[in-house]
């Protein structure tokens, strides 16, 4: 008799275990389909660890926004091809990129509209060891930059008539934080870099040779697939953005950049030092990228 009970209190015991485990699967996939609902209602901009970016970080980090009207969700990326791929997959709505290479994405067929332009300008630097004072000096030397980009162009820009004893070597580093590290590392001779980035390279006693500011060009964009903005829901969503980007940049305007530190360390994986020496940089509000902008890229094609 006793062994008999034994063996119903076994039974029901694994009876119950079975019942929990279905249930548990049955809830994983109930947990995993609304996340994914939430994830595909959700308004998802691919960002980098760049100072361009703060905005949309501040939005996000301070929820600036009517969570009624947008779930804002930030895509973070190292490398602007990963975002471009985000893009073009689908998988986010939109990017913080450059004109180079959305300009380069919309002629192979990809349909964008512009938000807005944004601040990010970058520096070429050099290796200190390298004794690079000029541009005509960066024959035989190697430049890291990513291809069908900004830095891609700007090369073309400040090469443009300058003679060089022999070739540049273009090398594509696409992580701004790997490219970065082979400068600190001595193991690159030239590179462009936005901020932090070009900070903390000056800081480490590096050489700034051109800037892509005495261009007079604005390159930096937040890009969205057209569709988006035909959409009713996605149109209320972007309206919220823009209105919640705006006072991002007031915010950072009043208070300063270094008011962010926080938030700079979190999402661009700089230090104290680095965010100390930033130069003061205005945010403006939402602007489309000038039409001679985008006509100088797509006369460089």
């Amino acid at each position: 008799m006793k062994k008999f009970l034994l063996y119903i209190i076994a039974l029901f015991f694994a009876i119950s275990c079975g019942n929990s485990y279905e249930e548990q699967k049955r809830l994983s996939r109930a947990e995993r389909a609304r996340l994914h609902r939430e994830d595909s209602l959700a308004l998802k901009i691919a960002v980098m660890p760049t100072l361009d970016c703060l905005p949309l970080y501040l939005v996000k980090e301070h929820v600036l926004y009517d969570t009624a009207k947008l779930d804002l969700r930030l895509k973070y990326f190292t490398a602007q091809m990963d975002c471009d791929t985000a893009v073009i997959g689908r998988s986010v709505e939109g990017a913080v990129s450059d004109l180079v290479r959305t300009e380069r994405m919309k002629h192979e067929g990809v349909k964008l509209d512009y938000i807005t332009s944004t601040n990010a300008y970058w520096q070429l630097i050099t290796n200190h060891k390298a004794r690079i004072k000029k541009v005509d000096q960066l024959g035989d030397k190697m430049v890291a930059m990513t291809r069908y980009s900004a830095s891609d162009f700007l090369t073309d820009r400040v090469l443009d008539g300058v003679k060089t004893q022999s070739m540049v070597f273009r090398i594509q580093v696409n992580d701004v934080n790997i490219r970065l590290s082979m400068l600190l590392n001595n193991e690159m001779d030239a590179m462009w870099l936005t901020e932090p980035q070009a900070t903390t390279a000056r800081r480490n006693g590096n050489v700034v040779i051109a800037d892509s500011r005495d261009l007079k060009q604005k390159l930096g964009v937040l890009a969205v697939r057209s569709e988006v903005m035909k959409d009713k829901r996605r149109k209320v969503q972007m309206a919220e953005l823009i209105k919640t980007y705006n006072q991002a940049c007031d915010s950072i305007n009043q208070n300063g950049i270094k008011h962010y530190a926080e938030i700079i360390k979190k999402y661009m994986k700089t230090d104290d030092k680095t965010i100390s020496q930033l130069p003061k940089i205005k945010f403006a509000h939402v602007a489309s990228p000038k039409q001679d902008d985008i006509n100088t890229i797509n006369r460089k094609k």
